[in-house]
């Protein structure tokens, strides 16, 4: 009789933890505490971790542009499986997730302009509202309202998915500084020649696709392209349907063996390596004073809600989509405002925005971090109400 050993099963049971949007969510927050503290004990020091240069690449580089990659594949599978098998597969479903998240990239974008409007270089972070972090929203919904109904999760799951798929184009078409037309027409077709071994049903083994993914990566990462696009575009093109001889998909095994080193690794690493921001006077007075600060706040905490929340009610208003029998819509208004936990790719986007100003990229960081946790506290309250309230309709019937 087999029998596992020690080291197998823990390894076993540590990945299934990192599988479950909860431990990721602390995880990613401890990295979030210990980069803040390590700044604040000792700015020169994290900063040299920062800046420590592993080949070609400085540490927070290889965080950016190689975890992240991870992250942003795992979330592309996340898409391609939603559009095949679920709420997106449904374009009636889809419609009311979508529409707010598109509503919800768009309205921020405004609030953003609007509040930062005349401060400098402002127009170069209009983006950094524009996405929801998917771990850090879930993890709060999965803490404070598991006893919501699972389409409340299914609608906040897929507005975070769309909004990363509008982020990355985002990155890619308006922070791309520089173009190497080689190397992207290089990344393109292996890109191409990944999604063609994955459409042929190729299953020798992942020998040939990760070596032909991680060449993609490199190429894409040259031409000066975001690598992150790379991730998406692979986690798109990867097949969602066994074949046979195939005991599951390779979207799934992808799903299975990356998204614990993406949820236990790679975001907490790029957490750790861009929180730290010393929480000093000019860096919390940049909250109330900096223009460009107020519009990252009032653009996640208040423009999320308007933009996420609006776009669902307008949608059904029309008559382009529907809301669930399960839902009421203040648990939409308590979604909605969970939304503007943007958090990773905010963050990403900050530094791709404000990177070359360390003064403003800290005072930024230090904005989206405040924004996050409002807007994290604030939909946290708001869901224990419903749940509380919906315990009482029950109790009552």
């Amino acid at each position: 009789m087999r029998t596992d050993k020690p080291g197998g099963r823990y390894a076993r049971a540590l990945a299934e933890a990192l599988r479950t949007e909860t431990i990721g969510g602390v995880i990613m927050l401890v990295a979030t505490f210990a980069a803040l503290i390590w700044a604040n004990i000792s700015l020169e020091t994290y900063d040299a971790i920062r800046e420590t240069r592993l080949g070609p690449l400085e540490l927070i580089e290889w965080a950016q542009n190689g975890l992240l990659t991870i992250f942003f594949f795992v979330a592309g599978v996340e898409v391609k499986e939603e559009f095949v098998h679920g709420e997106l597969a449904n374009l009636r479903k889809a419609a009311l997730p979508i529409i707010a998240s598109l509503s919800g990239m768009v309205v921020p974008a405004l609030v953003y302009l609007a509040v930062s409007r005349g401060a400098r270089d402002a127009a170069a972070g209009w983006a950094i509202p524009t996405a929801t972090d998917i771990a850090f929203a879930l993890a709060v919904l999965a803490v404070t309202a598991s006893a919501m109904p699972a389409a409340l999760r299914a609608f906040l799951l897929t507005c975070a998915v769309v909004d990363d798929l509008g982020a990355i184009t985002i990155i890619a078409a308006f922070y791309t500084d520089h173009l190497n037309v080689v190397a992207l027409l290089t990344g393109a077709a292996l890109i191409g020649a990944y999604g063609l071994l994955q459409r042929k049903c190729v299953t020798t083994t992942p020998w040939l696709l990760v070596p032909l993914a991680v060449a993609a990566w490199w190429a894409v990462e040259l031409s000066g392209v975001h690598a992150t696009v790379a991730g998406v575009a692979l986690g798109l093109l990867t097949r969602v349907h066994p074949a046979g001889g195939e005991e599951r998909s390779p979207s799934e095994a992808a799903d299975h063996y990356l998204r614990p080193v993406s949820a236990g690794l790679a975001v907490p690493v790029f957490a750790f390596l861009s929180a730290g921001v010393k929480l000093d006077g000019p860096s919390l007075g940049a909250i109330f004073s900096d223009r460009v600060v107020l519009g990252v706040i009032a653009g996640l905490v208040l423009g999320k809600f308007l933009g996420v929340f609006g776009g669902a009610w307008l949608s059904v208003r029309l008559g382009l989509a529907r809301l669930s029998e399960e839902l009421h819509w203040r648990d939409m208004a308590a979604v909605s405002l969970l939304a503007g936990v943007g958090f990773t790719v905010s963050l990403l986007i900050g530094d791709l925005a404000y990177g070359d100003d360390r003064q403003r990229a800290e005072a930024v960081t230090t904005g989206i971090l405040a924004a996050s946790l409002v807007a994290s506290v604030l939909a946290a309250v708001l869901l224990h109400i419903r749940v509380r309230k919906r315990r009482i309709a029950l109790d009552d019937v």
